[in-house]
């Protein structure tokens, strides 16, 4: 029977069938972090239980650190509950002979940053990790989704987890996407358009031209926000642009065994005649740069667009959230979203903090630009890797130059977990995946959007059409 690659990928990582809806699945590569794994070690402890595979491991310190650009090898948790989080995990991950890229490590950064880098994730695995946004792994054909804690605990004793079967969804792009526009910006029409849960229960495969032309890291960025669907993973095909990037980032493997694995990996692939259990076509051409508006994901509007009214819902239960969304982020129904003042912005997270989204960034800064005076903006590196590549390309001269803060790596202002937290009120253009009630500090307001617009915002000190931008005044 035809299938596709989602479920070639269950099927190649099945155990045992448990009954008609949940396998056994196995796993080639657990990610952790300090969050959400403590409570996972606490009960090994407490059943006596050890690690089965600790090579199949990799821990990061990254939702907690501190991001001020000390030099690495000198960076402190001031925050004692972090402080003493950060050194649990570490003691844990010692403990059970587990690879850390523990605070001062040179090559710290953010999990699903650090894990490709580092030529960890590849076509065909199955990656667990704590964290939603594990999807990432789906750019290289890879199934990747995030856990529980009682599940991280199961993967550490026995390698395995007991997963719940997917629907299966083809969401394809046809086309070229616009100038202008991102993968960022695709993937926030995507949400915009199916609701942010319009893939609840499926496994999400990308298809089309548009695809098919986006760099590894613009899929990653894509495969990264379609959780923010309700998706329980999201994948790509992987193809020439694929191994292109596996073989810059080959971790420990040879040459004649990178040319083995390609041929391989080449055979992960839908068949022609396999059928989805949901099909949504998009237009790229019909692709604008895309900002948020509300506190979800789904709350997003092209840049030029007009914010809705609670009438403009399909249902009470619409209503009454864009109602909410709308007192919460103190904007007007019926105004441009374009325009807006902002006081913050921050570049940076799993989303959209790869080298290429920094050259991003530097490409809209020509000379004499400056960030807003009213406004303070971050640019956080993903990884100690990436940091040190924008150095070697003069990326992060530009920034300086321009006003931006050039911090240390770690998950920063994506969460209200570190030192970098807005105060309540401020408005920030920010290039995270997230922009719920209280996400990034108490009563903050987030308007999700991509590196360009970010750096756009940032100079103009509102929200911009880069569209526009050329036309800008120094």
């Amino acid at each position: 029977m035809p299938r596709t690659l989602y479920q070639k990928l269950v099927e190649s990582h099945t155990v045992t069938r448990l009954d008609a809806e949940h396998v056994l699945l196995y796993a080639d590569l657990h990610i952790m972090n300090e969050y959400t794994s403590p409570q996972a070690f606490n009960g090994l402890v407490e059943r006596g239980v050890g690690v089965l595979r600790p090579q199949q491991q990799m821990s990061v310190v990254d939702h907690v650190i501190p991001t001020k650009p000390d030099p690495v090898g000198k960076r402190v948790i001031a925050i004692d509950a972090a402080a003493r989080q950060a050194a649990n995990f570490t003691r844990n991950c010692t403990r059970y002979g587990i690879k850390l890229f523990d605070v001062n490590d040179p090559l710290q950064g953010i999990e699903h940053v650090v894990a490709p880098e580092s030529g960890l994730i590849r076509p065909g695995m199955v990656v667990l990790c704590g964290d939603s946004h594990t999807t990432t792994y789906g750019a290289f054909g890879a199934l990747g989704f995030g856990i529980g804690t009682s599940e991280i605990e199961h993967v550490l004793a026995t390698q395995t987890l007991s997963y719940r079967l997917a629907r299966t969804m083809r969401i394809h792009i046809d086309g070229d996407l616009p100038a202008g526009t991102t993968s960022k910006d695709l993937v926030l029409r995507v949400i915009a358009k199916i609701s942010a849960q319009g893939a609840r229960g499926y496994a999400v495969e990308y298809t089309g031209a548009a695809i098919r032309a986006m760099s590894i890291e613009a899929r990653m960025t894509l495969c990264n926000m379609t959780v923010e669907a309700g998706a329980r993973a999201s994948l790509v095909e992987p193809d020439d642009i694929t191994f292109a990037y596996l073989r810059a980032h080959r971790g420990n493997l040879s040459e004649a065994h990178m040319e083995n694995a390609i041929a391989t990996w080449r055979t992960l692939r839908t068949d022609p005649d396999a059928r989805f259990d949901s099909t949504i076509t998009i237009a790229a051409a019909e692709v604008a740069p895309y900002v948020t508006w509300g506190t979800s994901p789904d709350q997003a509007i092209p840049v030029d667009g007009v914010i809705p009214a609670p009438a403009d819902g399909v249902d009470h239960i619409q209503s009454a959230a864009t109602a909410r969304a709308l007192d919460y982020i103190g904007l007007a129904a019926g105004a441009r979203i374009e325009g807006t003042p902002i006081d913050r912005v921050f570049i940076g997270s799993c989303t959209n903090g790869r080298i290429e989204d920094l050259r991003a960034v530097a490409a809209m800064l020509r000379e004499g630009m400056h960030v807003a005076p009213n406004v303070r903006a971050m640019i956080v590196p993903g990884s100690g890797a990436v940091r040190q590549q924008a150095e070697r390309e003069g990326l992060s001269e530009v920034f300086i130059k321009a006003g931006f803060e050039w911090r240390q790596p770690g998950c920063s202002m994506c969460l209200a977990m570190n030192d970098d937290v807005l105060r309540p009120g401020e408005r920030c253009a920010s290039t995270t995946n997230r922009n719920f009630e209280g996400r990034q500090g108490r009563d903050s307001r987030t308007h999700l959007m991509s590196p360009a617009m970010a750096a756009a915002a940032a100079i103009s000190g509102r929200i911009t059409d880069i569209r526009n931008w050329e036309h800008h005044d120094a």
